[in-house]
């Protein structure tokens, strides 16, 4: 008889723990990835720089 009172009162304890039901899951912003610009942008000034040098110096 105590082991099945013990049965009862261990079933009742474990389903109250879900008495409140699933909460809803909370989702977090996806992370923005920003494009990075080309390498090749930074160069080109430079090269045209020393492009106009080079056709100064050769007058």
């Amino acid at each position: 008889m105590k082991k099945l009172a013990l049965a009862a009162a261990l079933s009742v304890a474990a389903t109250s723990a879900f008495a409140g039901g699933m909460a809803e899951p909370i989702m977090e912003p996806a992370p923005v990835v920003e494009e990075a610009s080309s390498s090749s942008a930074g160069i080109v000034v430079p090269l045209l720089l020393l492009v106009l040098v080079a056709a100064a110096a050769s007058n």
